[in-house]
């Protein structure tokens, strides 16, 4: 039977609009349609596809959903190896290693070398073979000769394209890449395995390493594994001259790359780059643990050739360890803001990460038992991100007997209530309306900078606004007096004066800022938007059924039943009604009946350097406001690059890609604010 050719083209344009699709949410962070509609395409796609199962694209979107499961994995020999790197622990030896590449590549020493530099990943390595723009197989690293055969895996991982999006591929090609798992994803993940009296993973890396290497590539899909490519191994084909032009390429062709990357001239430079990103690395959304200098130029790069099994063109510069030894002096438990109840040990200082370590969680009392940590053991406290301090393990071969066990209490130790752990949950909860531990949480929650965001009410004052019963409620904040804060200690008339004008002009919040700020368990940031972008108030997400919410992308079983159980509790609905007396939440700007859609209306802008009259987030709030978008990466669909002091690669990529390039003055024009 011979099919028509519409039908032909209709399987090969929903095929190349899906992958259009899954690049701009899954890489780019910047969805053109909504849910509802790319859903459509996928079924229309399906039903095609089962009823002509010979016309389905060797790319075909639905060959991500996950197969049966392995037996085993088979063995994948990499068509070059995988070398490991040398290391560099400090400036001189990164120094050291500089002056051999001048030796190798016979340059004087005063002539500056050009080099690649980027963000070392700490994941698990993979490389990925596509043969005429096809992903044919993935690995991992293994031995560095062979590795193990986890295709199906990786095929479960959007960010990752099944074909190369380029009319001229390269006949063969391996690239390689890091798999990892963001850090908030990976709370989430030991969240869920609590819940599971499951075994924790004890670090991110370990969470992807584990999450890639499941026989079951259904608990891979389930997983929100990111996977940045930067590397390259064999290839016919391709004709490339630097490391950076070749990571340009494989943003082109559909890749995560590392949002940070430079070229870099001399050792300066690359000391600039190192330290630059050591500052920002506690606010990284995910973990690195060093940096990655590399000859830019390829041709160098094979000049310099290989020792033993490290390549001499580039070398890994490490940050300090985030993982010390101390001694837990003492268990005390703190009471969150919806009344679970966590063991933290109280350990002797350390330095850690750049700061000073002197309190680590303990999780619950399940992981304590499983870790047998006692009072006066000596552990191992790790720092990751912005995630706080834990005990990974305790040193066993060191106990002297004099450790003490730590009983968990059975009333709260703020109010003394009865504590109470439901059939299934790991978490041991005070229920008690009127514990005011649960309350200080909720208005410090509700009063952070990514909600309601007011200056100057900070953690002691809330502890003195309950304790003094100033504040007992969310809308109690609003009936706040310069006469009443006079009486607090620490407050003067100036301090008082500028408190009360920070909560006056936190009056008009966007919507997701409340949705955020109201602590509702599993609704974080992302998916406060996400509702607010969906729903536009509270009185249409109030009426949410859990099988509404749950037709929401990224809404899943558990955040529906926790925000319909919010918005069905009477006391929680009244606070709420209080509250928006004294506030009128913004709904997103394309649900705004009063707007015409700003001055940035479709258009998608990257920020870059360091602004003078702006930060980051200012910048990012007034470009959504009127209308634009915020994306993290440069590409052909970016319209203009807001460019600071001393900018990054996207300036240079920008300018290859001819994209408008605006300073923070004609920004600000655009925008009609004034300086």
């Amino acid at each position: 039977m011979i099919l028509s050719h519409p039908l032909i083209e209709r399987i090969k344009e929903l095929t190349s609009l899906i992958h259009h699709h899954d690049f701009r949410y899954y890489v780019l962070d910047e969805p053109e349609i909504s849910d509802t509609a790319y859903d459509t395409l996928l079924r229309e796609l399906r039903k095609l596809e089962t009823q002509n199962p010979e016309l389905r694209l060797p790319d075909s979107p639905t060959l991500r959903v996950p197969g049966q499961p392995l037996e085993a994995f088979k063995k994948i020999k990499h068509l070059t190896p995988m070398l490991s790197l040398s290391n560099a622990l400090s400036e001189s030896e990164w120094t050291e290693f500089d002056q051999r590449a001048h030796k190798i590549l016979e340059k004087p020493l005063l002539e500056p070398i050009e080099y690649f530099a980027e963000l070392k990943f700490d994941g698990l390595s993979v490389n990925l073979i596509y043969e005429n723009g096809y992903l044919v197989h993935a690995a991992t690293r293994g031995d560095g000769i062979t590795g193990e055969d986890v295709t199906q895996n990786v095929k479960t991982i959007r960010s990752v394209p099944l074909r190369l999006n380029t009319s001229k591929p390269p006949q063969w090609i391996e690239i390689r890449g890091e798999a990892i798992l963001p850090i908030q994803e990976f709370k989430k993940l030991n969240e869920d395995q609590l819940n599971k009296n499951l075994k924790l993973f004890a670090n991110p890396r370990n969470a992807a390493a584990g999450s890639l290497r499941q026989l079951d590539p259904a608990i891979t899909a389930s997983r929100p594994l990111k996977i940045f490519c930067y590397g390259l191994g064999y290839s016919k084909g391709l004709k490339m001259n630097t490391m950076s032009a070749y990571q340009n390429h494989l943003q082109e062709w559909g890749f995560q790359v590392g949002q940070y990357r430079k070229i870099c001239l001399g050792t300066k430079s690359v000391l600039h780059f190192y330290k630059k990103m050591e500052e920002q690395r506690e606010t990284l959304p995910y973990e690195i643990d060093g940096i990655v200098i590399k000859l830019n130029q390829l041709s160098e790069m094979d000049h310099a050739g290989y020792i033993s099994r490290s390549p001499r063109g580039m070398i890994a510069f490490k940050y300090p360890p985030r993982q010390e030894m101390t001694t837990i002096e003492d268990i005390i438990v703190q009471v969150g803001r919806t009344g679970t109840l966590t063991p933290v040990a109280i350990v002797s200082p350390i330095c850690l990460g750049g700061a000073t370590i002197r309190r680590a969680t303990l999780h619950n009392q399940d992981e304590m038992d499983r870790k047998d940590i006692r009072i006066g053991d000596r552990v191992l406290i790790q720092r990751a991100g912005d995630v706080i301090p834990e005990v990974v393990k305790v040193i066993l071969n060191i106990r002297t007997g004099k450790e003490k066990k730590f009983q968990f209490p059975t009333h709260c130790p703020v109010c003394h209530s009865p504590v109470e752990r439901k059939i299934g949950e790991s978490a041991i909860r005070c229920v008690s309306r009127n514990c005011v531990a649960q309350l200080k949480e909720r208005i410090r929650h509700l009063v952070h900078i990514n909600a309601l965001n007011i200056e100057g009410l900070g953690e002691k004052i809330v502890e003195q606004l309950v304790d003094e019963g100033f504040v007992s409620q969310y809308s109690d904040l609003y009936q706040l007096t310069q006469e009443r804060l006079l009486q607090l200690e620490g407050f003067a008339e100036k301090s008082s004066l500028k408190l009360i004008e920070a909560i006056k002009r936190s009056v008009h919040p966007e919507l997701h800022r409340i949705i955020f700020g109201l602590g509702i368990r599993h609704v974080g940031e992302k998916t406060a938007k996400i509702l607010a972008n969906f729903f536009g108030s509270f009185e249409a997400i109030s009426k949410a059924t859990e099988l509404d919410l749950e037709q929401i992308h990224e809404i899943g079983p558990e955040v529906s039943q926790s925000l319909t159980q919010y918005f069905r509790d009477p006391q929680h609905l009244s606070d709420l009604q209080k509250l928006l007396k004294y506030i009128q939440p913004i709904p997103p700007l394309h649900l705004s009946t009063n707007s015409n859609g700003g001055q940035l209306k479709g258009k998608t802008g990257v920020l870059t350097g360091t602004l003078t009259t702006l930060s980051r987030r200012e910048a990012t709030r007034i470009i959504e406001e009127n209308g634009g978008k915020v994306s993290t990466s440069v590409s052909k669909k970016t319209h203009f690059i807001l460019a600071g002091a001393e900018p990054g690669s996207k300036l240079d990529q920008a300018r290859n890609l001819g994209i408008e390039i605006w300073t923070e003055e004609k920004f600000l024009e655009m925008v009609q604010i004034k300086k």
